[in-house]
């Protein structure tokens, strides 16, 4: 597969031909390659989304939602060639490709097709007042937006559909780790029927075609979703300048597990949590935190299940779980196993890299589901995002120390909260530092509702009004009326 950037409704090669290869993670071996895009890229985007802001800001709402969902038509219509490329390109099972993430970006699409119509703005006149007051919300002009390669369809449609709604331009940078799904998409845009210029996709490397992006002088708005320490850089590129953001980053997120839990419930659910799409999801609990009357026997019950647990291929359906996105996230993952190792912390079941079985995978990346107890709350294997299939067991004594524990690291991005008692459910729920809270569930999503994360997890929301909101600008307008 021959990966291209879209520029101006063309598809298009780097200008200055470089490209890099694209590695399927279950084999470890390219089987395509994609644009080492720059500055001159960027630069060619940004001419061809400033000649067709004009007509599409004027574009009324309800075109740019039929462009929106007629490009939802296309992705339901290539369902299944959306569903192979991702898992081929992330080395996610097909199955979740299929239940997950081809399914919520046609979802998105279509969400925010829809919303964009029913938003309204404020108005307001006072009793006795001589004047209306009405908030115009205007199109911000050419955003970039910069999606991470866990989810890459299901993110990258996330960040592209409101902006495209409230009438800007888009220049979006997939992920150079998984830019397959979003070269295929673009290649409906056309047909879809937006306007050359008004939706480009430009792929490369995030230090060198990102970095353009985000210092581009003509970008309104960088809307990010990756590690921290990148949004960290781009906060600080952007620092001084009037460019908008937000940013989702990462998590370490705490699943806390009380003793009247439903405990078969919270068991397969956890399971879920903390293993699915390999941990490579920001939302993935990677602490299990266990009240100690039911400790033994909840730690008991997941190593059962989880050392039960096989990497497998990929592309077959049968496949639970997958190969983690390249060599070198395994080789990160694998070092915070040995490093729990190093500070006497015991591995409960897994803790190696394998591999299925078969000639097609044997140089691939897969790790066995690993878990640990006997870990200090604050080593760093407790406090870093691993991103990986690996979970930390630690109990509890007392509803304070679980609070305690629960927000006693950097990230604040979502929790899960297990118990069968409603009072203590809200009041635990409002004390951790999260921006999801899930009570006896996990990633379940209302896309109305605002999205994001709290200290080192993210600043800015998404979801619902909150996106519509931050890819425009408001004016007030006033009208004397007597």
């Amino acid at each position: 597969m021959d990966i291209l950037n879209f520029i101006g409704g063309k598809h298009l090669p780097a200008i200055e031909n470089g490209w890099l290869d694209n590695i399927e993670p279950a084999t470890g071996l390219p089987y395509g390659r994609l644009p080492r895009s720059g500055e001159a890229d960027i630069e060619r985007a940004m001419e061809a989304a400033q000649a067709a802001y004009p007509a599409w800001s004027s574009t009324s709402v309800e075109e740019r939602a039929a462009c929106l969902n007629r490009l939802a038509d296309r992705i339901a219509e290539h369902f299944d060639e959306l569903v192979a490329a991702e898992s081929r390109d992330n080395g996610k099972p097909v199955s979740l490709a299929a239940h997950v993430d081809i399914p919520r970006a046609e979802k998105n699409l279509r969400f925010y097709a829809s919303a964009a119509q029913q938003y309204l703005t404020e108005a307001g006149m006072a009793a006795g007042a001589h004047q209306l007051h009405y908030v115009h919300r205007k199109p911000l002009g050419t955003v970039g937006v910069i999606s991470p390669w866990n989810l890459p369809l299901y993110l990258f449609t996330w960040k592209v559909a409101p902006a495209l709604a409230m009438g800007n331009c888009v220049i979006g940078k997939p992920s150079e780790i998984t830019p397959a799904t979003a070269f295929l998409m673009s290649q409906w845009i056309n047909e879809s029927g937006f306007p050359p210029g008004s939706f480009n996709i430009v792929h490369g490397l995030g230090n060198e075609v990102g970095e353009a992006l985000v210092t581009h002088p003509r970008i309104k708005a960088i809307s990010f979703t990756g590690g921290t320490a990148t949004g960290r850089h781009i906060a600080r590129a952007v620092a001084g300048t009037s460019k908008k953001t937000t940013f989702e980053l990462g998590g370490k997120n705490p699943a806390i597990i009380f003793e009247d839990c439903d405990f078969d419930l919270t068991l397969r659910t956890v399971l879920r949590s903390g293993f699915a799409n390999q941990g490579q999801i920001c939302l993935c609990s990677s602490r299990f935190l266990i009240h100690e009357s039911i400790y033994d026997r909840f730690r008991d019950a997941l190593v059962e299940k989880v050392s039960a647990m096989r990497p497998g291929d990929p592309s077959l359906p049968k496949t639970k779980m997958g190969a983690v996105a390249s060599a070198d996230h395994l080789a990160k993952i694998q070092s915070f196993v040995a490093q729990a190792r190093e500070l006497g912390g015991t591995i409960l079941c897994g803790g190696q890299a394998t591999h299925p079985e078969g000639d097609r995978c044997r140089q691939g990346h897969f790790m066995q589901p690993t878990l640990i107890e006997g870990l200090s709350p604050t080593c760093e294997v407790n406090q870093q995002e691993i991103f990986g299939p690996v979970v930390t067991l630690q109990p509890f004594a007392t509803e304070e120390e679980a609070i305690a524990l629960a927000n006693g690291t950097e990230y604040g991005l979502a929790c899960t909260i297990w118990t069968e008692n409603l009072r203590r459910a809200h009041r635990v729920a409002a004390r951790i530092d999260s921006g999801i809270a899930w009570v006896n569930c996990w990633l379940e999503r209302d896309l109305r509702m605002p999205f994001g994360g709290v200290k080192s997890s993210g600043a800015g929301r998404e979801g619902g009004t909150e996106s519509l909101r931050f890819f425009t600008e408001p004016q007030n307008v006033c009208i004397q009326i007597t």
